[in-house]
């Protein structure tokens, strides 16, 4: 039976949440601070209908200086200006705006009527009734599940590994167990296909990637049931809205998976795919309080890239109400942008 173990690291900047799954990473949740809290998953508001589209089953709904979609059905058509109360059902990404559900017909204006749920409550709903453990060992957990996220190719158990590749139209998963020749090759191919599918579901929810996911298997004459009940079980967690198709004639399984919350490169990278300044600058504020924790009362010297330096700055003086002002942020020109140094001064 599956075990869930739960972590919440409380930052300077932002808090992160992680959902652990035997062992592994299965989940990372982040707020920071300053975020907008109106879009998060499961915030209730009392919205106006701004627009209805017939031809898209779906209308604009204005929270109150923030717009989200609201799909309907034919015979459940809502009626421009009215007031309704909806909830969050999947947060705004890549330009895309967040979706509601109706709740019910409203009064008033619109407003905020519930936050989202915090983060300690996000995760308690993951494993109920397990303790949430936070400190050190959250940390290095957030860490972890952090670096894992931002990989593209990861081993499977028994051999092999898949390269999980999201583009526009869908997340491509490609298995390979490398070149396998003699009489075992069948049984490493039918358990790496499952560890593939197990992993695979693990790391999506990790990421944060859902839509059109299309897992491109290894070798050929597959047992297309057993496939499809280790998929099923697999992603048993994403339901409701999973989707799952018969292995094809070319080897690839096709799904669709629902998008609640943004892919965490959204969070974590800029435009251009590299880690943003903004999360480097957390990342070393973090190695500073580390290094702060290890070193009771040593003055530390931190060097980094101007840009990181500059993204720190707001929040270097949170961290020196918490450690003192015993430290000194040095930017460095020329420097790595991913290259963070904390020393005793």
């Amino acid at each position: 039976m599956s075990e869930r173990t739960l972590f919440l690291d409380r930052g300077i900047g932002e808090s992160r949440g992680v959902v652990m799954l035997d062992g592994a990473p299965e989940r990372l949740l982040i707020e920071r601070d300053g975020g907008d809290t109106r879009t998060r998953l499961g915030a209730r508001h009392i919205g106006r209908v701004r627009k209805v589209e017939p031809a898209f089953a779906s209308a604009f709904v204005d929270l109150g200086g923030v717009e989200a979609l609201l799909s309907f059905k034919p015979d459940s058509r809502p009626v421009e200006g009215a007031s309704l109360e909806v909830e969050i059902r999947s947060e705004p990404r890549d330009g895309k705006l967040a979706t509601v559900r109706a709740i019910g017909p409203a009064q008033g204006p619109p407003k905020l009527l519930s936050a989202a749920p915090s983060l300690a409550e996000q995760l308690a709903a993951f494993a109920r009734d397990v303790e949430i453990i936070e400190g050190r060992q959250a940390r290095l957990a957030a860490d972890e599940a952090q670096d894992e996220a931002l990989q593209v190719v990861h081993k499977l158990p028994g051999g092999g590994d898949i390269a999980i590749e999201p583009t526009r139209a869908l997340v491509a998963i490609d298995v390979d167990i490398g070149e396998r020749k003699g009489n075992d090759v069948k049984r490493v191919t039918r358990a790496a296909n499952h560890a593939a599918l197990a992993q695979g579901a693990r790391l999506l929810r990790l990421k944060g990637l859902g839509g059109i996911v299309v897992f491109d298997l290894v070798g050929r004459g597959h047992d297309g049931n057993a496939l499809l009940t280790a998929a099923r079980a697999a992603f048993g967690p994403d339901n409701p809205g999973v989707a799952i198709g018969p292995v094809g004639r070319f080897g690839t399984m096709e799904m669709t998976i629902p998008r609640r919350t943004p892919p965490l490169t959204d969070i974590l990278c800029d435009a251009s795919g590299a880690l943003s300044d903004l999360t480097l600058a957390l990342r070393l504020i973090r190695a500073i309080e580390t290094e702060g924790a290890s070193q009771p009362g040593a003055r530390l010297e931190a060097t980094c890239a101007p840009s990181v330096a500059k993204a720190a700055a707001p929040y270097a003086e949170q961290l020196a109400g918490k450690i003192g002002a015993r430290f000194k942020i040095s930017p460095q020109e020329g420097l790595a942008r991913t290259r963070i140094e904390v020393r005793a001064a």
